[in-house]
């Protein structure tokens, strides 16, 4: 694009004294810009374009220059210090460009100075020296860069001028001082995101004329100082995410200009006090994530129809919510979610039909759901989870259009699933589990719900078949229907479910091949598939889903050898196939999943030797390969498994030789079964002293022979039908001592 000037002046010989070419999309470097043919500009605006390369230091030529601004480009390099050169400069903005710091010490005192900006550029190291000079100035705006070290005093003492500062999203440290107090026209304060630590001076009640105080996300301590209610021109408080631990001063009901008021994530205890109720302009609310109490008063309710965002969530608020909430017909957000509310939802919500986020849950609220919820039709999210409600859910939440979240998990709703859930065409998360709710499916449900990606509606007492078309826009990401009654074959469209990243489908009755319900899962993480009626063999295509941690697909009727290629998922932690039809030998490829902490292969028709490679598997802390058709002897590599904790099972097997004293290493096993095997030889006399957890040993049903070990700690011990035993244990014979 061609240089465009949209304003010029002249002066007398002719030359422009004004040029503003803002917001014309150019491009290019300004070392093609002649400064020199300029000598008189007074106005150089050149914001908003798309200008990269440095700033030339002949910048320093413009002498008469009073206003300069290249806000929101890409400049780089450093602040040429040439720029203090221009002494006639009142304003200059560099903002939103990628600047970084030149060396301070060289910029000379640029007392005309009145606007400063610097911000959103990659400033570091300590807060410029050459501001302090700036007496005129009345906005300093350092925000969103990366300075440090503490602020001088002297920025308190020296711009007393100063209506703007914001400091906000930097580096810096320290306290307040009390001087800030002479800072007495200041109009916003804002230095949020930093790390000041200390308490709040109270002095700041001496800024009069503040409108704005941001001090949020930094790490002050102590009380709100109650000075903070003589700020009578206070529209915006933002003290979040500080170790404040005081109660909320009373005072702060003085402040009836506010419309913003923070004060979440602290350490602030009591109730609330009745003057917040003289805030009637208040538009926004966030006292979340502290240990506020008490109820929340009709009065307060009444008084705030003005609010916006009412977020007071993760307290310990308690009593009802009062039927006063319809009066706040403005609300967009009302979370009171993690509190000790009691009570009903009270009907009057319905009133609220401008809000898109109602998160009730984690409370203790009863009764039903009322039906007037089918009136907020701007509605995104319907967080009513963990609470006492009952009934049956309404089908008046099927008129919510643009519902996207529905979750009512962990109640005691009962009753079908109305159909009209089945309409909620941008629906993507839908939880019911944990109630007592019962029936089929809607037929419909997915078929209109192209976004669907969480479904969870595990510990229930749905029967039937899922809807075909649940996952018909193939954008599942969770689905879990686990403790329920479901049967019948998964729905087809579950192959093309490519996002798929966890399915937990256990304790049901689900049927059909196991391999040809799923297709090609990338993304999968866990898949529990256990307590069923599936068949089929396990295919190749397991050992492809390289992000799966949990494969748990026990009690089923699923036949054929355990895949080598399982051996390809090295980010496994539990591979759970007991109780099942497999046959063939353990893959010695299993060796190669080093994250592995349960193993378990148990009651299956699986045969050969147990695998060496079984021994690397160091994080292990369950294995369970009993009732098989296992042989040949125990592998003394199993010692090497020194995190097991849990259990090692190797009984009703076809093992033979020794005891391997390589297993008195396991000195966390809690439970050891070899029994009803061909085992021979001695026990090893290591297991009493060494393996210092035992509860539980079950030697029985083999040939093994000599003394039982004797153990220090009680462990409950099996040892019968071995006839060469000798000990003081059920089923054997006193040991003989021989005398020389």
């Amino acid at each position: 694009m061609s240089l465009q000037c949209s304003k010029t002046t002249l002066d007398k010989p002719g030359r422009v004294s004004e040029l503003n070419i803002s917001n014309q999309e150019l491009t290019g470097s300004l070392s093609h810009f002649s400064f020199s043919s300029f000598p008189k500009l007074t106005f150089l605006d050149l914001s908003r374009n798309n200008f990269s390369d440095s700033i030339p230091v002949e910048i320093g030529s413009l002498t008469q220059l009073q206003y300069l601004n290249f806000d929101d480009n890409y400049l780089n390099g450093t602040v040429p210090y040439q720029i203090s050169h221009l002494q006639k400069l009142k304003f200059l903005d560099l903002g939103s460009n990628n600047l970084v710091n030149p060396n301070w010490s060289k910029f000379l005192d640029m007392p005309l100075l009145t606007h400063l900006n610097l911000y959103y550029n990659e400033l570091a190291l300590e807060f410029p020296s050459f501001v302090i000079s700036s007496r005129k100035l009345t906005i300093l705006d350092l925000s969103q860069n990366k300075l440090t070290g503490y602020i001088p005093e002297s920025v308190f003492t020296h711009l007393a001028n100063l209506e703007v500062l914001r400091l906000t999203d930097n580096l810096f440290q320290g306290s307040l001082p009390k001087i800030i107090s002479k800072l007495s026209k200041l109009k916003e304060l804002r230095l949020g995101r930093n790390n000041f630590s200390g308490s709040i001076p109270d002095s700041i009640g001496h800024l009069h004329n503040l409108q704005v105080l941001e001090l949020y996300k930094n790490s002050f301590e102590g009380i709100i100082p109650s000075s903070i209610g003589q700020l009578r021109k206070l529209q915006t408080l933002d003290l979040a995410e500080n170790y404040l631990n005081s109660s909320i001063p009373p005072e702060l009901g003085l402040c009836t200009k506010l419309t913003f008021l923070a004060l979440a994530v602290n350490l602030l205890t009591g109730t609330l006090p009745m003057s917040l109720s003289n805030l009637r302009q208040v538009s926004e609310l966030g006292l979340s994530d502290n240990f506020l109490s008490g109820e929340l008063s009709p009065h307060f309710i009444s008084n705030w129809t003005m609010l916006t965002s009412l977020q007071i969530q993760n307290n310990t608020f308690t009593g009802n919510i009062p039927p006063e909430i319809g009066l706040l017909t403005n609300l967009t957000y009302l979370y009171l979610y993690g509190n000790y509310l009691t009570g009903p939802i009270p009907s009057e919500i319905g009133k609220l039909k401008e809000l898109l986020g109602l998160d009730l849950s984690g409370n203790h609220l009863a009764g039903s759901i009322p039906a007037t919820v089918g009136n907020l039709t701007k509605l995104i999210t319907l967080n009513l989870f963990h609470n006492n409600l009952s009934g049956t859910i309404p089908p008046d939440i099927g008129k919510l259009p643009l519902l996207e979240t529905l979750a009512l998990n962990n109640n005691q709703l009962y009753g079908e699933v109305p159909d009209s859930i089945a309409e909620l065409s941008n629906l993507q998360t839908l939880i019911f589990s944990t109630n007592s709710l019962s029936g089929s499916i809607p037929k419909n449900l997915g078929k209109y719900s192209p976004r669907l990606s969480v479904v969870v509606f595990s510990n229930n007492s749905f029967s039937g078949a899922l809807p075909e078309g649940l996952c018909s826009g193939f954008a599942f990401e969770v689905f879990s229907v686990y403790r329920n009654s479901f049967s019948g074959a998964l729905p087809m469209c579950l192959k093309k479910c490519s996002k798929l990243n966890r399915v937990r489908l256990e304790e049901n009755q689900f049927s059909g091949n196991v391999s040809e319900a799923f297709g090609f899962h990338p993304n999968l993480v866990f898949i529990s598939l256990s307590g069923n009626k599936f068949t089929g063999e396990l295919s190749a295509q397991w050992g492809k889903y390289k992000k799966l941690t949990n494969i748990e697909m026990s009690r089923n009727k699923i036949s054929g050898a355990v895949p080598a290629e399982l051996g390809n998922l090295k980010k496994l932690q539990a591979l759970l196939l007991n109780s099942n039809e497999l046959t063939g030998k353990i893959p010695i490829e299993l060796g190669n999943l080093v994250f592995l902490l349960q193993l378990n292969l148990s009651n299956n028709r699986l045969n050969g030797n147990i695998p060496q490679s079984l021994g690397k598997l160091s994080n292990l802390q369950f294995l369970d390969l009993s009732t098989n058709k296992m042989k040949g002897s125990i592998p003394k590599e199993l010692g090497n498994l020194t995190q097991l904790q849990i259990i090692l099972d190797l009984s009703s097997n076809s093992l033979s030789g020794t005891i391997p004293s390589n297993l008195g290493k396991l000195k966390f096993l809690e439970n050891f079964n070899l029994s009803h095997n061909h085992l021979t030889g001695r026990i090893f006399p290591s297991l009493s002293t060494d393996m210092s957890s035992l509860k539980m040993i079950d030697f029985s049903y083999n040939n093994l022979s000599g003394p039982i070990p004797l153990f220090q700690q009680e462990v409950e011990e099996f040892f019968m039908e071995n006839s060469l035993l000798c000990g003081d244990a059920k089923g054997l014979s006193p040991c003989v001592s021989t005398a020389f």
